[in-house]
């Protein structure tokens, strides 16, 4: 398939300073994953310490949508951030359940559930001093 057929769509919102909610739309494939990256490389570079990855309308994610979202990770955790992958549809929770993503990035139901993971992260950051 070509981008042409399925586009990606990639929308940011800031529900907080250092919250990113990136909504994904389309196939992550290797033909998207490169857009991808460029909106979390930007968010990142703007300060941003936390993402919440909504892959809800996401009907399909092959290898490099996945190590993108691991970089991310990587990344974030770097800087006392973190990575949420928000409501998979079920081939995108299969990718991440074979690869043990799943095990490592938190999956969340809902925006609120990913937000509360990450308020309890700060304060746990905070209590430490």
């Amino acid at each position: 398939m070509t981008i042409a057929q399925n586009p990606l769509s990639v929308e940011v919102t800031l529900p907080r300073e250092d919250v990113a909610l990136v909504r994904v739309e389309g196939y992550l494939d290797v033909d998207t994953a490169t857009e991808f990256q460029h909106h979390l490389a930007n968010q990142l570079h703007h300060g941003r310490r936390h993402f919440v990855l909504d892959v809800s309308e996401v009907p399909f994610m092959d290898s490099s949508g996945m190590n993108i979202i691991l970089r991310i990770y990587q990344e974030t955790r770097r800087n006392g951030g973190s990575v949420h992958v928000l409501s998979p549809t079920p081939p995108v929770q299969r990718v991440l359940d074979l690869t043990g993503v799943s095990i490592t990035v938190p999956v969340s139901g809902s925006f609120d559930e990913a937000l509360a993971l990450i308020d309890e992260q700060v304060a746990a950051q905070a209590a430490e001093g």
